[in-house]
């Protein structure tokens, strides 16, 4: 693989870029306060994490899909609600955490200063299965400044998918291996590598907080691995 090839970076937004498990956790555990509640509210977060992931991989395989990430975050909020005892969290609470919170993550700090240095020299799109929404509210709380957002929500199919990735590919008028996935799941970066994306395992050890990540090691085919962001951007040549 040369690095020269690569004409465009595709990020994984969710868990690459933005911190859901620290801003899920925080709403949890002060909603919890307000009711006098008491709860391992990390273990919820990604709990709700998972099952809303769970709702949206593979999406639109066999009909259109007819809701999208923040519709999957209400309804895993609603079913961790009842499971655990919550059920004082107000209508108004609920939607502190399923939408005001996930529009305003914070990004993994090793990120905002390097992407104006990778947009340099490469496309650098937010390529997810979070809503255009989220990108677009995460990005202004940020100042992230995207040359593009490709949310699976437009293309009707969700990751991973293969007519996802080749979509996204068609989108940026580029062949496949011109452009290269950037995430920290091998889920994510197998299914482009399959369909001709270079890929790029960038690992983010906190993204569950101490429960740690489900996959923390890359898989051997991935192009470029690295600990951090500033270690992508030497990888492609660009120093951060």
């Amino acid at each position: 693989m040369s690095t020269a090839d690569i004409r465009a970076l595709t990020f994984d937004t969710g868990g690459t870029i933005l911190d859901w498990h620290t801003g899920f956790t925080r709403a949890l555990a002060e909603t919890g306060r307000r009711h006098d509640l008491e709860r391992d509210w990390a273990a919820i977060a990604n709990d709700l994490r998972r099952r809303s992931l769970q709702k949206m991989l593979h999406l639109g395989e066999h009909t259109p899909p007819d809701y999208n990430f923040d519709d999957a975050h209400r309804m895993v909020l609603d079913e961790l609600i009842e499971e655990h005892g919550m059920q004082a969290f107000s209508a108004a609470e609920r939607r502190v955490i399923w939408w005001d919170t996930v529009h305003n993550l914070s990004c993994w700090p090793d990120f905002p200063q390097v992407l104006p240095r990778l947009r340099e020299r490469l496309i650098c799109a937010s390529f997810t299965i979070l809503s255009f929404r989220i990108i677009i509210d995460t990005a202004r709380r940020n100042d992230l400044a995207w040359d593009a957002v490709i949310s699976c929500e437009a293309i009707g199919k969700y990751k991973p998918l293969p007519e996802a990735y080749r979509t996204a590919a068609r989108y940026l008028q580029l062949e496949p291996e011109q452009c290269c996935m950037v995430a920290c799941h091998n889920f994510d970066l197998d299914a482009a590598k399959a369909v001709g994306f270079t890929t790029a395992f960038v690992r983010r050890p906190d993204e569950w907080g101490a429960a740690g990540p489900p996959d923390p090691e890359p898989n051997p085919q991935h192009d470029i691995v690295v600990d951090d962001f500033p270690g992508l951007a030497r990888a492609v040549g660009i120093e951060p």
